[in-house]
């Protein structure tokens, strides 16, 4: 595809970036980091996903640089990203360990350690709420600090997961260990057919968008089965590093928010009938995005002819950075190959009333 530089337009080119924040400076207040970090949670953990890095003030921060455009603030944190020195890889986080928020099942109504319902838009009404036009944010902020004040810390003990009895019980396909290290996506071209570590990346990774369009086409028949939640958890899951690189001792460096999916699906065994386990997992709170993750890594396991069913298909198309640029690119010069198009249809008008 052949280009040709746009000469004469640095002005032209240093307004543009000027009006942009010409059009944040439409009000003399200010959007604090806090408010976009805290307030608007749930965009900040789909920026972290789809950027790969878990850093919300970061991603609040790409927020605000960006007017609020997800595909923009990705591009942003992932750029800077690429800029940090990777010093060590954490052990392998261990989610059964998770300190929960929030853990449901839509296989079994009675599951070890109970369903949690947690925070959720679920069991909501869809009705606007007027009166936060003029909620005071001090008055709500002391309501929720005085809600938990003197309460003690319900303690959690670790939940086994739903699919462990089934896989105990023979009813699940095990998927083979794999001592290898985690294929890394950021650091290598993504190859086919793909590791399952690097398929795994690369959707959690995905666009939300993309990855819950095709989860629906499968739902709708050009794909699996209707599969089952069979888990659905949000909780914090610590992280250690190796501690003086000495076998066996570890050194915590934090914790991380996630949601954590299995869906349960009918599969065919050359013996008997068992289930098949879709997985997903995400940063923060994207129930959807994660369940949709699981309906697709299941569907790209089943494998068939549908969309969703090809690994080259799936994984090639839903990165957010990559999707929006290419789309982007069409709004830069294409005068050379737009006139060889132009020149063809003129030739073969001529040609035509010729005949």
């Amino acid at each position: 595809m052949a280009y040709v530089a746009v000469s004469g337009g640095e002005e032209a080119i240093a307004a543009s970036i000027a009006l942009l924040d010409f059009y944040r400076s439409k009000t003399e207040k200010d959007v604090e980091l806090e408010v976009i970090q805290e307030k608007m949670s749930l965009l900040v953990d789909r920026v972290m996903s789809e950027a790969g890095l878990y850093a919300k003030e970061y991603a609040a921060l790409a927020l605000k640089q960006c007017e609020g455009s997800v595909e923009e603030a990705v591009f942003l944190l992932r750029a800077y990203r690429s800029t940090l020195k990777r010093s060590y890889d954490t052990y392998v986080a261990d989610t059964k360990n998770m300190r929960i928020v929030r853990r449901i099942s839509a296989a079994f109504k009675d599951i070890q350690g109970g369903q949690i319902l947690g925070a959720t838009y679920d069991y909501t009404h869809r009705l606007m709420h007027f009166d936060l036009k003029n909620e005071d944010a001090a008055k709500l902020h002391e309501r929720m600090e005085a809600m938990v004040e003197g309460q003690e810390p319900v303690p959690m003990e670790p939940c086994g997961r739903v699919s462990d009895e089934l896989k105990t019980e023979g009813l699940i396909e095990r998927f083979p260990i794999n001592e290898e290290p985690p294929y890394d996506v950021t650091e290598n071209l993504l190859e086919f057919p793909a590791s399952r570590s690097a398929r795994l990346q690369t959707l959690t990774r995905a666009d939300a968008g993309f990855i819950s369009g095709l989860a629906y086409s499968a739902l709708r028949g050009f794909g699996q089965v209707h599969p089952t939640v069979g888990e659905l958890r949000t909780g914090y899951v610590e992280l250690e590093i190796p501690y003086l690189q000495q076998e066996g001792e570890a050194l915590w460096i934090g914790e991380v928010m996630l949601t954590e999916v299995e869906i349960f699906n009918e599969a065919e065994d050359k013996d008997a009938l068992k289930l098949a386990c879709g997985y997903g997992a995400v940063f923060g709170r994207n129930e959807n995005k994660a369940i949709a993750m699981a309906v697709i890594d299941r569907e790209l396991d089943a494998g068939g002819d549908y969309p969703t069913q090809d690994e080259e298909f799936v994984l090639m198309h839903g990165d957010s950075l990559e999707m929006n640029g290419f789309i982007s690119h069409l709004k830069l010069p294409h005068y050379v190959t737009f006139q060889s198009k132009l020149d063809a249809v003129r030739k073969t008008r001529r040609e035509n009333n010729h005949d």
